[in-house]
């Protein structure tokens, strides 16, 4: 347990022990809180249990209150129990309590450690609610104490990416890169790349307004198969006539020839068959192929040679 700033998998630790934390007391020193910490990670990632390890990272933090403030260790601690308890909730599915649940112990939005802003972010993101968290992460960069703080570039990257542009604020994602908070964030090729997000998302959306048709036409061209199934039974129930027609009178290849036409054409006019529409190709298809057995049934005899 050298540095719970690190990742929350490292509070992972097994101990080999109970897990049950020791009760609530006056008197609760540090390392008992450690002690409390370690089982609340037990009990959520080896066990399983996550309203137990919730209720632990709860006592953990009333103990923590009782504790000497001016232990250089409390911060550390408060964090890794928040940042335990805030992954108990998510696996809840209480996800909508999480940071109120958070500013019960930190008070207020820019005093939030910067790792447990940007666990939020990424929850709020995972569970396609990226609003909830927007208010209080853009508090939070905004605030003159927090430019300092170790993790002010992720959250920062992490408020562009995963609230900003999905949100489609992208003018507001522009000023934050150009802005002070941007320069202090990011290097100048960082910026560069920022921008460039936001101007291909901005590039998508504009396209998507401009052609709004794109997804109905994609339903045509998947029109179902039932539906051509049945013009095609009938385009050959027709052309089957005809040939039988054509074979009682006994009328020449000329004649055939003028038949058929007029038959495609008119099947074109009445049914309005664009042969420049992709989906027409599967029609005339069809059709040429009626046509070649047509034309190998009746004419085959005078060109195949004889055996």
């Amino acid at each position: 347990m050298s540095s719970l700033s690190e990742s929350p998998v490292r509070f992972g630790r097994s101990l080999g022990s109970a897990c049950s934390p020791p009760p609530l007391s006056s008197s609760c020193t540090s390392s008992q809180l450690f002690h409390m910490l370690d089982s609340a990670a037990e009990l959520m990632m080896v066990h399983g249990d996550f309203q137990a390890a919730f209720d632990t990272c709860n006592a953990g933090l009333e103990n923590l209150r009782r504790l000497e403030p001016e232990d250089n260790r409390c911060a550390e601690l408060k964090a890794g129990f928040c940042m335990l308890g805030v992954q108990a909730l998510a696996e809840l599915n209480q996800w909508r309590g999480v940071f109120s649940w958070v500013l019960q112990h930190y008070e207020h939005q820019e005093h939030v450690p910067s790792k447990i802003m940007q666990l939020c972010i990424l929850l709020y993101s995972k569970v396609g609610e990226p609003a909830e968290i927007q208010e209080a992460a853009r508090v939070w960069l905004h605030c003159p104490s927090n430019i300092r703080a170790p993790g002010f570039r992720s959250v920062a990257e992490l408020y562009l990416m995963h609230v900003l542009v999905p949100l489609g604020h992208l003018e507001e994602a522009r000023e934050l890169v150009t802005s002070e908070v941007g320069s202090d964030a990011f290097t100048e090729e960082q910026r560069q790349t920022a921008l460039d997000v936001v101007e291909e998302k901005a590039r998508q959306n504009q396209g998507e307004s401009i052609n709004p048709g794109v997804s109905l036409d994609s339903e045509i061209a998947a029109h179902p198969a039932s539906t051509q199934g049945s013009l095609l039974h009938k385009l050959q129930a027709m052309l089957r006539f005809l040939y039988r027609k054509c074979l009682r009178t006994g009328s020449g290849s000329f004649p055939v020839r003028k038949v058929f036409l007029a038959s495609v054409l008119l099947y074109m006019l009445l049914f309005r068959m664009d042969p420049a529409f992709s989906s027409s190709f599967m029609w005339i298809s069809k059709l040429l192929q009626l046509l070649k057995q047509m034309w190998r049934a009746m004419f085959a005899p005078y060109y195949q040679p004889l055996t």
